[in-house]
């Protein structure tokens, strides 16, 4: 497939997402053998992969063991037919073929990742404020993830941005947005009636005994509001 084909296919797979996943190497204690067919079944469509303990810069094993998560999540999402992104490490990203790169506003510049993963391959960022929101080039980031809208612990120290956030993006983004930060099947409606129509979740899916339940719940909930970009 020619690079600007393959590059639109993800794309227009990733627009037409509603339900975004982001997990560890042992979501829940799980395997990912198990638990990501269980979580892709019940809905999900898009998996990034986030250990933010690893050092793999400096720490041999830690670029092991990346690079052996990775690639294992990369398998199972391409055997299920869904998106896998990376979180953090472009290099990575590109080693083991996955099909984008997550980067928040502290990590490499996305001009540098998108010069590093090429033409073919998604780059999300993180968006915490409107004018991050604004700052946004359509020419080198895909998505943004918007958030986190409550308090996390899987963001400590980042304040919550509420709903507020979610109402601007939905007017100003403009490339697509997911909703992210404290979301469950509870009260992913706010988000849903504040604009959003794509919602990434992590605890609500990862830390269940039922991934592929609590992903359906999640999907039905969010269901087929129109998307905005």
């Amino acid at each position: 497939m020619p690079a600007s084909d393959l590059h639109a296919d993800r794309l227009r797979r990733l627009t037409d997402a509603r339900l975004y996943l982001v997990c560890d190497a042992l979501p829940g204690g799980h395997g990912l053998g198990d638990f990501l067919p269980r979580a892709i079944a019940g809905g999900v469509e898009i998996v990034q992969l986030r250990e933010k303990g690893c050092n793999w810069h400096e720490d041999p094993y830690d670029r092991l063991f990346l690079r052996e998560a990775t690639g294992h999540a990369a398998e199972l999402c391409k055997e299920h037919g869904v998106l896998f992104v990376v979180n953090d490490y472009p290099e990575v990203a590109v080693e083991i073929g996955a099909d984008g790169v997550h980067v928040g506003q502290d990590d490499m510049p996305v001009a540098e990742v998108r010069a590093i993963v090429g033409p073919d391959m998604l780059v999300g960022l993180s968006t915490h404020t409107p004018d991050e929101i604004d700052a946004v080039d359509p020419t080198l980031v895909d998505y943004i993830g918007v958030g986190p809208v409550h308090a996390t612990p899987t963001k400590r120290g980042r304040p919550a941005v509420g709903l507020e956030l979610v109402r601007y993006a939905s007017s100003h983004a403009r490339v697509p947005f997911f909703a992210i930060g404290g979301l469950h099947a509870d009260n992913v409606g706010e988000v849903l009636a504040a604009g959003a129509a794509r919602v990434c979740v992590l605890r609500a899916v990862a830390d269940t005994d039922d991934p592929r339940r609590a992903a359906r719940e999640l999907r039905e909930s969010i269901g087929e509001r129109p998307l905005e970009v």
